[in-house]
């Protein structure tokens, strides 16, 4: 009996170090927050609608499901690749986790770019965007909100070929990735 509550505490134990070993997306971009070498960037929903947009309801209704916009990029400067290399193999272990779940890959001559979600399909928390290049470095966007779902995230972005949705704040970030 006291073997069995000393097996039992260990087991409880050895569960709980490990489930807080694991890293979270949301804990490394906390740590990169006074990183020089990263670019971060925080935006509320409601900004990207510009001042000409020309919503339906329906898309005001999807944008309002979005709560807020983290960007956090890694340019890569003066050849630096081997922090380069650290940085993204640190971000693709945490983005394989189990918790993320992959919708679509994109993949070009130069960048890879993968899109993956947690939640539910039907009630999407949270999109993650994490875009690659070997060359310029890589960015992770992330999209916080609550019951999101990928064909309203499809008609978001219809709206921005419309020039209803103001990307205008990203603007910098391209910037960044120039050769």
């Amino acid at each position: 009996m006291v073997l069995t509550r000393y097996v039992i505490a260990f087991i409880l134990a050895a569960t709980a170090l490990t489930s807080c070993s694991e890293k979270s997306l949301q804990k490394y971009l906390v740590e990169k927050q006074d990183d020089a070498k990263f670019v971060k960037m925080d935006l509320a929903a409601s900004l990207l609608q510009g001042k000409d947009s020309n919503f339906s309801q329906e898309e005001k209704d999807i944008l309002n499901t979005i709560k807020k916009v983290n960007v956090v990029a890694y340019p890569i400067k003066d050849g630096d690749t081997a922090d380069f290399e650290k940085e993204r193999n640190e971000l693709k272990t945490i983005l394989d986790g189990a918790q993320y779940k992959e919708l679509t890959r994109m993949k070009s001559k130069d960048w890879n770019a993968t899109l993956k979600y947690t939640g539910e399909e039907d009630a999407i928390d949270e999109v993650i965007v994490f875009a690659s290049d070997d060359k310029r470095g890589f960015a992770v966007i992330r999209l916080l909100g609550e019951n999101m779902r990928p064909d309203q995230m499809i008609k978001l972005m219809e709206s921005a070929e419309r020039g209803d949705l103001d990307i205008s704040k990203f603007s910098g970030l391209g910037e960044i990735f120039k050769d």
